[in-house]
């Protein structure tokens, strides 16, 4: 097997990680030996331990002379860990292959300095691209100060999320559903605006998949008028809830809503509604690396308009709803075809008898 080949176990270790390592990347790590596999490791829930630490675990005293296939440049700062590359150095291991460079300040070039001061030969630059992919939300983070948001609409096929009446449950069928289930597991966190708090009392849970780690659950509401009687409310001790809201909120909702169990976190207002900038870079202050954004379409829309959804998943089910239905996305004020952020179309699934579409921005 190539480098390349190896890399490619080691990435499909990270992503074991996505949504469940923030505020930390999710790393993985594959150890190699005379052509053997001898440690597996990838970034556990909470970012610790790190993938190398767990691989070198598993491959022992046979670690001495192997080869480490790591997707992110070893850490090189003592944080709740000793660094990464110190215990490569340690191990014995004589060459690391690294898909990625570490952004993160405290590394950025140290891990490859100490393991090369080390005697250990270092290749970097394997597979960089889908190492890049895969990092989407933690590079976001360290380099825009805010997470990756995936935008996610669920639409008949002339884009309607509910009939006039607003009935919307449900467009898409099962399988479709299912796999919302799993995209929103692959997430740190789960955010809507508070008109759909108010209309659908969401869960936002990740369900029938098996999965004890759930996402945050975030809801936008300036006014901090989302129901204190409503799903949220109810399992805010069980499962997080972030509510961000604006600097007039009522005081005694705040204190009901922290006396429930969820964390307010204050933003800024622009317009009379809350600045989507503002907003994702106080998440990103949080530790939030990947945000899955499931509306309403005011949300959507303050998000495109912001450009700052990244990856945009459309469930389109097979019915039309009409033009008297609700639409997909809120005004979004464009004038020209040349205002609107362009994306690609990168994947397409066949869910039943349902089409999801995964486009990323140009």
């Amino acid at each position: 097997m190539s480098d390349i080949d190896y890399m490619h176990h080691a990435l499909s270790l990270g992503a074991r990680g996505l949504g469940r390592t923030w505020p930390n990347p999710a790393v993985g790590c594959v150890i190699v030996k005379n052509d053997r596999v001898i440690g597996r490791g990838w970034t556990q829930d909470g970012g610790r331990p790190h993938a190398e630490t767990m691989a070198l675990a598993q491959a022992g005293d046979l670690a001495k002379g192997a080869v480490a296939y790591v997707t992110l440049e070893p850490c090189a700062h003592t944080g709740k860990t000793p660094p990464c590359a110190q215990a490569l150095i340690e191990a014995g291991i004589a060459r690391v292959v690294v898909a990625l460079e570490d952004p993160d300040m405290r590394v950025s070039g140290r891990g490859f300095d100490m393991l090369r001061a080390a005697g250990i030969e270092v290749t970097t630059g394997v597979c960089a691209d889908e190492a890049r992919a895969a990092q989407i939300g933690f590079l976001t983070r360290i380099t825009a100060g805010r997470p990756m948001v995936t935008l996610k609409l669920a639409t008949s096929w002339d884009g309607r999320i509910a009939t006039a009446t607003g009935e919307s449950q449900w467009i898409t069928g099962p399988q479709a559903r299912r796999r919302v289930h799993a995209m929103r597991a692959a997430h740190d966190a789960v955010m809507v605006g508070g008109g759909t708090a108010r209309a659908d009392d969401p869960s936002l849970t990740v369900r029938g998949l098996g999965i004890e780690r759930q996402p945050v659950r975030v809801v936008l509401s300036r006014g901090l008028d989302v129901p204190l009687t409503g799903n949220l409310a109810r399992t805010a001790q069980d499962v997080p809830v972030w509510l961000v809201h604006g600097p007039t909120a009522d005081p005694y909702l705040r204190k009901v809503w922290i006396d429930l169990g969820a964390k307010l976190i204050e933003a800024p207002v622009v317009a009379g509604q809350l600045d989507p900038v503002g907003v994702l870079e106080l998440l990103g202050e949080q530790g939030l690396t990947r945000v899955f954004c499931e509306g309403g379409g005011a949300l959507a829309a303050s998000l495109l308009r912001a450009n700052l959804a990244d990856k945009v998943s459309v469930f389109s089910a097979g019915l039309g709803i009409g033009s008297d239905g609700i639409p997909g996305l809120g005004t979004l004020g464009l004038i020209r075809l040349a205002q609107a952020q362009r994306y690609k179309a990168v994947a397409t699934e066949i869910l039943g008898p349902d089409v999801l579409t995964a486009w990323d921005r140009l």
